[in-house]
């Protein structure tokens, strides 16, 4: 049984474009609240989150050079979707392994200085 007059990619775009620009707009938050009173652990937090943003880009640029089947299916649609949200876990695995790749102890060390923590 078909259901229709109910395009699911409309649905899909408004929420894919929400959810994709959630993780920007919380970091622009936390940074946003950084001043002279915040503690060095919500400060290295902030600094992960921002370098666990940038690995994300970089995953998402990498993303763009693989070439891809055109197919414009409900399925592969959602596979985006799900695939966005992975990359966005592998970007915050890849920073908390270790020193990630080393931006957030960099912003760090700059922020506690300009900031007398």
């Amino acid at each position: 049984m078909a259901i229709t007059g109910v395009d699911p990619s409309s649905y899909y775009g408004d929420y894919y474009s929400n959810v994709s620009n959630a993780s920007k707009d919380a970091l622009e938050k936390t940074l946003s609240t950084v001043d002279d009173q915040t503690s060095e652990e919500e400060l290295m937090k902030a600094c992960k989150e921002f370098e666990a943003y940038f690995v994300e880009q970089i995953f998402k640029g990498m993303e763009k050079t693989i070439v891809k089947a055109d197919d414009d299916s409900d399925v592969s649609k959602y596979t985006d979707y799900f695939q966005d949200m992975q990359t966005q876990e592998y970007a915050k695995i890849a920073t908390d392994q270790g020193d990630g790749i080393g931006l957030a102890n960099q912003l760090y060390q700059q922020m506690k200085r300009n900031y007398g923590l």
